[in-house]
């Protein structure tokens, strides 16, 4: 597997550089492209699933900062919302989805610039509050009377995966709340709304200060491929192949991995 993540990784830094050029290697071997070295310039606008929310937010900096004269602008939603939105016409560069399917909505309708990506993997967890006070170990103790539990919708990427993983566990459960984005989950178990939702492990992470991830077996049965993947109407297309080509960079990869994302 870490080896088609490298020629993915290694097929996207060549296409960068033969269109914008690079400007030799950081001590990680990742490229350091300079803005008047590269000509990469200007504002990217990135639509990114909401898991993405503070990886990408890190990867953004770091590009503008390899990049001087570049601006990164995130629009962070469910996958399947932004898929609607790019193919209603909204302006966009790059794409980065929790899922092949939602991506498969934008390329189907024509609005991919060549191969989408696959760049991480993520896995679910049960996020339950500090001390975990209902002692939850399983999805079975997610159907148990009084418990309250918070999932995102079928539709939406973190909702197709809790499916699967609730199928694969035979545990059938009605939710109090079904969320547009795992991050509108997450908050439930913050805010005490809920007493547990099922969200991927790297956002569990991000809120380790109020929640604890409660690993399940069942997870390993759906694991969300991300995919990333510049837009056929990008505004800015050159600085967007080089948005990329970051994501994939040993750079982007090592914010990715410490969020709690998995080499795919």
């Amino acid at each position: 597997m870490r080896r088609g993540w490298a020629r993915t990784a290694l097929a996207a830094l060549a296409a960068v550089t033969a269109l914008v050029g690079v400007s030799g290697c950081g001590t990680d071997g990742s490229p350091q492209t300079t803005a008047s070295s590269a000509g990469v310039t200007g504002a990217v606008t990135v639509f990114a699933a909401s898991s993405l929310t503070d990886s990408f937010t890190q990867i953004g900096k770091d590009f503008e900062v390899a990049n001087p004269g570049t601006h990164v602008t995130f629009n962070f939603a469910g996958s399947s919302a932004l898929a609607q939105q790019i193919n209603q016409g909204a302006p966009a560069d790059v794409f980065a989805s929790a899922s092949p399917a939602t991506m498969k909505q934008v390329t189907d309708a024509g609005n991919g610039d060549g191969d989408s990506m696959t760049f991480v993997k993520n896995q679910l967890v049960i996020a339950v509050p500090k001390g975990n006070p209902d002692r939850v170990v399983g999805l079975a103790d997610l159907a148990k009377p009084g418990v309250k539990v918070a999932l995102c919708a079928e539709q939406v990427p973190c909702g197709a995966a809790a499916k699967k993983a609730l199928d694969a566990a035979g545990v059938a459960l009605t939710p109090v709340t079904l969320e547009q984005d795992v991050r509108a989950a997450l908050s439930k178990v913050k805010l005490g709304e809920v007493d547990a939702a099922l969200v991927y492990r790297s956002d569990a992470r991000s809120a380790a200060a109020d929640v604890e991830g409660v690993e399940f077996p069942e997870s390993a049965q759906a694991i969300n491929d991300y995919l990333v993947i510049v837009l056929k109407e990008a505004p800015n297309k050159a600085a967007a192949q080089a948005f990329v080509a970051y994501v994939l960079s040993q750079r982007g990869r090592s914010v990715l991995t410490q969020a709690g994302f998995q080499a795919p």
